[in-house]
């Protein structure tokens, strides 16, 4: 990477028209996945603490 590309790179992070399309795409990203992105955590958190309660139950019985 030469200097001329770090300062490309360095503009696309300063530029606010780009700042702005990327807050956009986060935002539809964010709208798109929202409330199921929430359940896919609780589901996720859900499975891990009953794999965790079934080893406990196992390492008690054996």
């Amino acid at each position: 990477m030469n200097g001329n590309e770090h300062h490309q790179n360095f503009q696309a992070y300063t530029n606010p028209n780009a700042a702005k399309l990327k807050f956009d795409a986060d935002q539809q990203k964010l709208h798109s996945t929202g409330v199921l992105g929430l359940w896919r955590q609780i589901s996720n958190l859900l499975i891990l603490a009953a794999i965790i309660a079934i080893v406990v139950l196992l390492v008690r019985l054996f």
